[in-house]
């Protein structure tokens, strides 16, 4: 960087507050203590000066950019910013040229950071494949797909891949006390009350960009009306969200979440819809709402539809993939399907009546045929003996009993007439037939 370039990038005036509030030191970093945690392996391989090439997956407004630039400025490389969307591969012919000549001359590394590299189709992207074999640059691509799927596998094998996750509304909130009182940021001219705070870090869904830059359009308001404290409705506007009646850790939490399990249960698609969206309007974690669908999914479905939880699992995959806001899609598929699907509680009742046998009984001796017999002493006593291999007989199946002689003939599992499960009781009904027979 000359000294005309250095006092451009010393002059915040004019740029957005997120940008002014982009962290410049590795300490500021905010977040993402998985993999910038002291001790972690990156942070480890920054401070040596030993960063390989990196494709940064995540979210908007998790720091991708932000961490690029830390690592060129902690390791003394020379940055190159490049967007996918804007350049090509003239464009990198160019910038490969100048960083060989600049370690030739100048013995200085090139970090050359491609934002959106997933724009670049595969065949584009062999382009930075020689030079990065060469060591011509280091290559920081940025990336909100994921990069097993929108990378080259010859570049992506590498590079390592960093995950960053969306921020904590805990760390959120953090950066907006930042940008208030910093003189980079809004030096204190306003407050911010603390109930737009949680607003502003929990309407930012993760993203911090998304956090600053409402806080910057409710500080100009009220600067406008001649206040000094950003409000809750000025959070509100800027958002352009309403909050909604639903506290995460009180009452109404828990009677909209009941709300919405009952809604599930009672086959009602249209109510289990609606109280998923309004938790979800209201800013309560994807992943606590997917949770409990999965739970439902085996509590109240069970195998009177065994592909529930394949839904409910696939949609707690697709949203950890593609986040906020388009992961509604996947929930709200899930939520009808669940609510549509018949219904059985026999995992529950089935778990319940074992659990009431195992107290009530205790540890009984498994039957001798059912046990291993690993050593000639275990032979010798019988372990083993008698079992009979299901897979020798016709059917694949022979009477026989498994469970400890105290409670024999016990019968845990009862079976629904419900969907998939009423052909289910049915052969149960005759394997047990066959036994006691």
């Amino acid at each position: 960087m000359d000294l005309f370039e250095h006092a451009l990038d010393g002059d915040d005036s004019g740029k957005p507050l997120a940008e002014r509030m982009r962290p410049r030191r590795l300490e500021d970093f905010a977040g993402q203590e998985h993999v910038l945690g002291p001790g972690s392996a990156l942070r480890r391989a920054i401070e040596a000066d030993q960063v390989s090439s990196l494709v940064l997956w995540g979210p908007p407004g998790t720091g991708k950019t932000t961490l690029a630039r830390i690592v060129a400025e902690r390791t003394g490389a020379f940055f190159v910013p490049f967007s996918a969307v804007l350049g090509g591969v003239k464009e990198i012919r160019e910038i490969v040229e100048a960083a060989r000549e600049r370690r030739k001359m100048e013995r200085r590394r090139t970090i050359l950071f491609v934002d959106e590299i997933h724009r670049f189709n595969k065949g584009q992207q062999d382009a930075f494949l020689p030079h990065v074999e060469a060591g011509t640059v280091t290559l920081i691509g940025a990336t909100t797909e994921n990069p097993s799927f929108e990378m080259n596998a010859a570049l992506l094998s590498r590079c390592r891949v960093v995950t960053l996750r969306p921020l904590t509304e805990e760390e959120i909130a953090l950066l907006v006390d930042r940008a208030a009182s910093s003189p980079r940021g809004l030096a204190g001219r306003v407050k911010v009350s603390p109930e737009a705070r949680e607003l502003l870090a929990r309407y930012a869904w993760g993203d911090a960009r998304r956090a600053l830059n409402a806080l910057e359009v409710a500080a100009a308001a009220v600067g406008l009306a001649g206040r000094d404290t950003v409000e809750a409705r000025d959070a509100e506007e800027a958002l352009q969200h309403k909050a909604l009646l639903y506290d995460k850790a009180g009452e109404e939490h828990y009677n909209v979440v009941s709300a919405f399990i009952k809604s599930l249960r009672g086959s009602d698609p249209d109510a289990a819809v609606y109280y998923l969206t309004r938790m979800l309007e209201a800013g309560e974690q994807p992943r606590f709402l997917l949770r409990r669908m999965v739970i439902f999914a085996s509590e109240d479905v069970g195998n009177a539809d065994p592909m529930a939880l394949v839904v409910a699992t696939a949609a707690l995959q697709a949203v950890e993939l593609v986040g906020l806001p388009e992961g509604v899609l996947n929930m709200s598929q899930a939520a009808i399907y669940l609510a549509l699907a018949p219904k059985s509680n026999t995992a529950l009742t089935a778990w319940a009546a074992a659990r009431r046998l195992v107290k009530e009984k205790g540890s009984l001796p498994v039957p001798l045929k059912l046990r291993n017999a690993p050593t000639k002493l275990m032979e010798g006593m019988g372990y083993g003996s008698g079992y009979r291999y299901p897979h020798d007989f016709e059917g694949h199946y022979l009477p026989e009993e498994y469970l400890p002689d105290e409670i024999r003939g016990e019968r845990i599992v009862k079976l629904s007439g419900s969907g998939q499960e009423k052909v289910l009781a049915e052969r149960l009904a005759a394997l047990r037939a066959a036994k006691k027979g």
